[in-house]
């Protein structure tokens, strides 16, 4: 007996559950509302607020995608570059400042659970810190993203930067 293929089947697109999508929400126009911490690592509890517009797009057919963050009156302030790794199953995110030009190190890391994860090793003002990113509370229309220092190695966080992240009303309706 002979079988064949069933051509429903054959017509489905497959699904990669990879983790290479994790960052498609990313793509589009959102409105962002920034703390940021004044001084870092340093016990400050002071936070200045400011407003962005940041314009996401997904490169090299998904398997990376990039941001920048415009601010009125200052322009582009930096970019997120960010790639995945299908053998590794993580993602590579990179900031370049316009103060600076400069690529920083890496965070890696993956989503789990809905929750992103990327740590990371860099400097701060001449001393070694560890990096981490978390991205939380994912919707078509809303995301989180904070950043956060550690200079023990990772057993405490600081908390400096936290963004949400809201659609315009426009591209809610097409997300």
């Amino acid at each position: 007996m002979m079988t064949t293929a069933n051509p429903a089947q054959a017509a489905q697109p497959i699904q990669l559950t990879d983790g290479r999508h994790d960052f498609n929400f990313i793509t589009g126009r959102w409105l962002v509302s920034n703390q940021r911490l004044l001084k870092r690592l340093q016990g400050c509890t002071e936070w200045e607020s400011f407003e962005a517009v940041q314009d996401g797009a997904l490169l090299l057919g998904g398997l990376g995608n990039m941001n920048d963050l415009m601010v009125e009156g200052q322009g582009v302030i930096g970019m997120a570059l960010r790639f995945f790794n299908p053998q590794t199953r993580q993602w590579s995110i990179y900031w370049v400042s316009r103060s600076d030009g400069l690529l920083q190190p890496p965070v890696v890391g993956a989503f789990a659970k809905g929750i992103g994860r990327f740590e990371g090793t860099d400097t701060h003002e001449g001393r070694p810190v560890r990096v981490r990113f978390l991205w939380s509370e994912i919707t078509p229309g809303r995301a989180r993203w904070e950043q956060a220092f550690s200079d023990d190695g990772g057993r405490h966080w600081e908390a400096n930067w936290v963004m949400t992240l809201t659609r315009p009303a426009y591209y809610a309706a097409h997300y």
